[in-house]
């Protein structure tokens, strides 16, 4: 599996508009689209969900003090929002081995 070449963008829209028969433009407006919606949803209630597959989660950092690395110097990290996968049990289940 580490010799496999990930899939690139050019790739998913060919794979989308041959298999569902439409353009690779239109394929390419479903995703942008899909993108939109997802940052729409995020800003309006702080979370949006592909079924089955994932998770997007706005969270708030608060701030903390960290450590630079080169110097080992204490830096005040300061609080910010980001955005968390969290990625569907199903999903987890068929790729990842069993334990």
């Amino acid at each position: 599996m580490n010799d496999a070449r990930r899939m690139g963008k050019s790739e998913l829209f060919s794979h989308f508009a041959e298999r569902f028969e439409v353009k690779r433009t239109q394929a390419r407006e479903f995703f942008d689209e899909l993108t939109a919606l997802a940052e729409k949803e995020l800003k309006r209630s702080g979370e949006f969900v592909l079924p089955g597959m994932v998770k997007l989660v706005v969270q708030k950092r608060k701030a903390r003090m960290g450590r630079n690395p080169a110097t080992g110097e204490a830096i005040k990290i300061p609080a910010k929002t980001v955005v968390k996968a969290r990625i569907a049990k199903q999903l987890k289940d068929a790729v990842l081995p069993k334990k």
